[in-house]
């Protein structure tokens, strides 16, 4: 009889050596300029549009050139094979995805991208991705001499001698993206950090996800994952009116005539969870599965995200990773 709370991958831990206090106070108050671990996809040609308004959750077609949208690659079952951004911009889409589900977005490419319709190119080799995070980003990043453009939107933009591309999320754990000339990388993080910004690990992307509820692939997402289980709702990464999509008939089922049995939640703690643990249990049941941990060092505690069942009371308290805790709204509201 299998474990019942075996029920997925370890948590992702994000441990208080790789985070300096300067730069999770940032993550809060200030602001960041990270570089995170991702790869750049273009996919081109007559049909790219279209072709990825296939295989995409989100609606890339309706908002347009310029759109900037949050959705997930899916099996034929439903189920997230990666996260990703995608970006329209003049009759293409750029996509920024983990690199943990690089080789399985290539794959998906590969057999179901028509090359006389869609090609797809990564562009990692000479384009970075630099991300900006924190109550102060769009302010500071003002400051800088960025234009960034209005939320769910994407265009050029030049700062300094640096021509790249921006976009801004409707919501997210960052609040501005941009796609640089990997050799322009240095000098774009110098001009933004003399405006301000803390030049930050990418640790520091994880401990702003993390408050902001938000999945990622390897913790929250595996290859049994719903895109309703992980907030995709919320996060607007999946349409339920722009006609089919691999994986859509699975996804509009649940939507339109059930519900997902687990959720994403918060889970915050008083005392230090055991970190080599994972079950979220509650009146000694079975209830889910910590996903993610964060010693969040100005608060003075840790939070969590977790995958549990949604019948849970939340009005109580659960042990998880072996430890009380609370169970959390998301995203964290963090004056409380």
């Amino acid at each position: 009889m299998p474990d019942p709370t075996d029920l997925g991958p370890a948590p992702f831990v994000l441990r208080p050596d790789q985070l300096t206090a300067p730069e999770a106070d940032a993550v809060l108050d200030g602001a960041v300029v990270v570089e995170p671990h991702v790869a750049v996809l273009d996919v081109t040609g007559p049909g790219a549009v279209a072709c990825m308004q296939g295989l995409l959750t989100a609606d890339i077609d309706k908002p347009g050139d310029g759109a900037f949208v949050y959705g997930a690659l899916l099996t034929p079952k439903g189920m997230i094979v990666t996260d990703l951004w995608a970006l329209r911009e003049r009759g293409a889409v750029r996509l920024t995805v983990p690199r943990d589900g690089l080789a399985a977005a290539l794959e998906i490419f590969s057999r179901s991208l028509p090359p006389r319709l869609a090609r797809y190119a990564e562009r990692s080799p000479d384009h970075r991705v630099v991300r900006l995070a924190g109550p102060r980003a769009l302010e500071l990043a003002a400051a800088a001499g960025l234009a960034v453009p209005s939320e769910g939107r994407a265009g050029p933009a030049i700062l300094g001698e640096c021509a790249c591309v921006v976009a801004r999320p409707h919501h997210a754990p960052f609040a501005v993206d941009l796609v640089v000339p990997a050799a322009h990388v240095a000098s774009l993080r110098s001009r933004l950090a003399a405006a301000g910004m803390i030049e930050a690990a990418p640790a520091a992307l994880e401990l702003a996800r993390v408050l902001a509820g938000w999945p990622r692939l390897g913790a929250e997402i595996d290859g049994k994952t719903l895109p309703q289980e992980v907030r995709f709702d919320d996060l607007g990464g999946v349409s339920y009116t722009k006609g089919c999509y691999t994986g859509q008939e699975t996804v509009a089922r649940l939507h339109f005539r059930g519900h997902a049995n687990r959720q994403l939640m918060g889970l915050a703690w008083d005392e230090p969870p055991d970190l080599a643990r994972t079950e979220v249990s509650q009146d000694e049941r079975p209830r889910g599965r910590v996903s993610s941990i964060a010693w969040v060092a100005p608060l003075e505690r840790h939070l969590g995200l977790g995958i549990i069942r949604r019948e849970v009371d939340r009005a109580r308290p659960v042990v998880a990773a072996g430890a009380p805790a609370s169970v959390l709204e998301l995203p964290f509201a963090l004056d409380a």
